[in-house]
């Protein structure tokens, strides 16, 4: 069957004014270069970036000529690692300092961080930035077998669907235009994993997209309900660490090979597994990776108007001996929540509906504890309690939507919600 739909999503990018087919471009070909033109390919990004930096945004002007890295209008990279650690403290403390002086002459919009350690925070990101991460995705996606245009099923969460109850016109058409289809994680009851099973065997999905934890769960009902599934030709799961049974149970279900995406909404994708066995690739051309003390640490090289240099992400990983290979990534800790009827809730939704649809800065930091079907406890570290006492009902509302509506929220006000010692944040609990 002729795929119309790439020649026409590419022309209206075209029209747009995207550079996303152009950095796709780029990207494919860095890709296929040698290791030594790769280096020098990022190490011209990096310098351009921390240059731009020097010359544009407050806070990096003071701190890059303090540590060294420019001097003379020249970068030395040889000070680098003198470059202080960007935490989310920092982000919140210095704030429009970290913004490039013409941020305003520029289309950039508001973003916020998933809350993965617990900590979200607000920045903002322009059209340069989001040029290269769209393009670094579709270059991720043909890992799984991915071509613009072909089936895509999304095993996704939607807030509209809680919020609204049902998603807006313009995403529809947009899932036309793409061939997509979507499954929404946050709504994953018994009744609903059956038609998704329906669903997807009369779709047909060349590929699929999806969160860690739902896809696996998703996995386990479809073998222990003995159903016949439709194979894809790759399935792509993120946001969570894809352990290896996990790897294993999925592809053994559906019959294809299973891939892991590694990134956040600060910097987009870092990394992704193809099929050298090697781990996750990285996409040297969109961020500089460094791992201290088994830390991961960021510098985005296409934000422009906001730089994150030597930005703290909050996961734990290992370098693989390869250079544009990350070796394993411990993330967040989570845990699938459940109700009494088997209803899952994977702990994206927490993650998105607290750390992100109602929190406008408010809070810090935060943890979900499920005693038992009906009590939760979420223990949070407010920064400004009257905006907070403003989404609270929100949040709370959301909550009982998905669960139960006899449940009960318990909310401890904390000072802090410590790491566990091997350094990860466990971001939610059940104890069933």
């Amino acid at each position: 069957m002729i795929n119309w739909r790439k020649p026409i999503i590419f022309f209206l990018l075209y029209l747009s004014g995207s550079k996303i087919p152009r950095n796709l471009s780029e990207i494919k070909k860095i890709d296929r270069a040698s290791l030594k033109e790769k280096m020098e390919f990022q190490k011209e990004k990096l310098n351009k970036i921390l240059l731009h930096a020097y010359n544009n945004v407050p806070y990096y002007h003071k701190i890059l000529d303090e540590v060294g890295v420019i001097k003379n209008n020249e970068v030395n990279l040889d000070n680098f690692n003198k470059i202080p650690i960007l935490t989310k403290d920092i982000i919140r403390r210095e704030n429009n300092n970290l913004y490039s002086k013409d941020y305003k002459k520029k289309k950039y919009y508001e973003n916020t961080s998933g809350g993965s350690t617990g900590e979200p925070i607000k920045f903002i990101q322009d059209k340069n930035y989001n040029d290269w991460n769209i393009a670094n995705k579709i270059f991720y996606k043909n890992f799984a077998y991915q071509r613009i245009g072909n089936k895509e099923l999304r095993l996704w969460g939607s807030e509209r669907d809680i919020i609204f109850g049902k998603e807006k016109i313009s995403i529809r058409i947009r899932n036309f235009l793409y061939n997509r289809t979507e499954f929404n994680s946050f709504n994953m009851s018994l009744k609903n994993m059956r038609n998704f099973v329906v669903k997807w065997n009369k779709f047909k999905p060349t590929w699929v997209e999806a969160y860690v934890q739902p896809m696996h769960e998703f996995a386990l009902f479809v073998e222990k309900n003995n159903l016949k599934i439709y194979s894809p030709n790759g399935i792509l799961t993120s946001a969570g660490t894809l352990y290896p049974e996990m790897k294993k149970k999925i592809e053994k279900i559906f019959n294809c090979p299973v891939y892991n995406r590694y990134g956040s909404r600060e910097v987009g994708d870092i990394a992704c597994s193809d099929n050298t066995n090697l781990g996750l690739k990285l996409s040297f051309w969109n961020n500089f990776l460094q791992i201290l003390d088994n830390k991961i640490y960021i510098t985005n090289l296409n934000n422009y108007i906001m730089p994150f240099i030597k930005y703290e992400i909050g996961d734990i990983g290992v370098k693989n001996e390869n250079w544009n290979y990350l070796e394993k990534i411990e993330g967040r800790e989570t845990t699938v929540f459940k109700n009494k009827d088997g209803k899952i809730i994977p702990a994206e939704f927490f993650i998105h509906f607290i750390g992100v649809v109602y929190n406008k800065g408010f809070i810090s930091k935060f943890q979900v504890i499920q005693e038992n079907y009906n009590n939760f406890e979420i223990k949070v570290v407010v920064i400004n309690k009257i905006d907070f006492e403003k989404e609270r009902k929100n949040i709370e509302n959301s909550i009982i939507n998905v669960m139960e509506k006899k449940c009960k929220i318990k909310w401890t006000f904390v000072d802090n919600i410590p790491n566990l010692d091997n350094g990860k944040y466990l971001y939610t609990i059940s104890k069933l």
